[in-house]
């Protein structure tokens, strides 16, 4: 519903990639923003500012290279919008973090894990090959 990972993947790469890298997160269908979600970017210095949750149909801009689904949902859902298209689909399965129970501290946790699954794949996949790759 583009209200909790692919808006913190995209607040994360926005950082992590370089500015020539256009990155925008839709959702399925659209969902209302998620206060934890602010809280777990604040904590890294990121914000979502006036953002808020966007579907497919929202998206200015409708030619990608890549697209990276993180839901089985939204993974079906860009396999059939791109049937006809020459655009990589990746799916990074992210555990969502909006059943966790508990403390305020607890729901916390099961967000920043999230976060940081996010940082590290966005790391690992956009990563600059070494002298040696």
């Amino acid at each position: 519903m583009n209200a909790v990972r692919s808006p913190m993947a995209e607040q994360l790469a926005r950082r992590m990639l370089p500015t020539t890298i256009f990155v925008a997160s839709a959702g399925v269908r659209a969902g209302e923003r998620d206060p934890f979600v602010d809280a777990v970017l604040a904590e890294d210095g990121l914000t979502l500012g006036e953002r808020h949750p966007r579907t497919l149909d929202d998206l200015e801009d409708d030619y990608f290279d890549l697209i990276v689904t993180l839901a089985p949902e939204a993974h079906h859902a860009a396999l059939e919008l791109t049937r006809s298209l020459a655009v990589e689909v990746e799916y990074w399965p992210m555990p969502d973090p909006t059943g966790a129970g508990g403390t305020r501290e607890q729901i916390m946790a099961s967000y920043r894990d999230v976060r940081e699954r996010l940082k590290a794949r966005i790391g690992r996949r956009f990563a600059a090959p070494g002298p040696a790759d």
